[in-house]
């Protein structure tokens, strides 16, 4: 039984409107029957999948102009996957993922409220093998290195699942835990630069964060 509250909201990327059912706030739990924590995710963080944040929107920009031709996408940690929406729109081969056991539902209400057509959806645990998921020639993500632990785990799933030539985009707010991830990034081969985000979002509000962009192209670094 659904115990929790939502809101709708409408996002407005590149001159096309998105209607986002969202968590109404931070307060939601609903974990009866204990899939969360089955797969994982604590109490206090159950609520974080299910909010638009402010790197989902810088990067959802970004999508709404990035060459998507000829290229298989994934994007990680996605929550309500507003940058996939935005590149499905734009007929991009994406797939979503997250390890909420909600995401992929929010994902697909968002999906028809929307008018799109069917998106793929993949579980994506960070700390173990997903054999199903595949490799990719562009991996995405915002704001995805909240906890200690992450950069390592975040790396590694990154190598596992990246093509023979692969380009990395992670939007990130300044938090802590990006010169470690960089650090493990740069250790698996991948080349690395970063540049600051622009200083507002869709909705003019104030960001401060940056884009971290990695590279590599070495078939040796696959794994299959």
């Amino acid at each position: 039984m659904t115990t929790y509250q939502l809101r709708l909201q409408t996002v407005t990327v590149g001159g096309n409107s998105y209607q986002i059912s969202s968590l109404l706030d931070l307060q939601q739990y609903a974990d009866a029957a204990g899939l969360a924590t089955q797969a994982g995710v604590p109490p206090a963080g159950w609520p974080l999948f299910g909010q638009l944040w402010p790197s989902a929107r810088v990067l959802a920009l970004f999508m709404d102009s990035y060459d998507l031709i000829g290229k298989r996408i994934l994007e990680i940690g996605a929550g309500l996957a507003l940058p996939s929406l935005v590149a499905h729109h734009r007929s991009a081969d994406i797939t979503v993922s997250d390890w909420h056991p909600l995401s992929e539902n929010f994902l697909q209400q968002n999906v028809l409220l929307n008018k799109l057509g069917p998106i793929k959806y993949k579980t994506g645990s960070w700390d173990r093998e997903n054999p199903a998921l595949g490799h990719f020639d562009v991996i995405i993500g915002s704001d995805v290195l909240y906890e200690r632990q992450q950069p390592e785990q975040l790396a590694n799933f990154i190598h596992r699942h990246s093509a023979t030539a692969v380009q990395v985009i992670i939007v990130d707010p300044d938090r802590g835990n990006r010169v470690a991830f960089c650090r493990e990034m740069t250790d698996l081969g991948f080349g690395y630069s970063s540049r600051r985000a622009n200083s507002l979002t869709e909705n003019g509000d104030v960001y401060k964060g940056c884009f971290l962009t990695f590279n590599r192209n070495n078939a040796e670094q696959v794994i299959a």
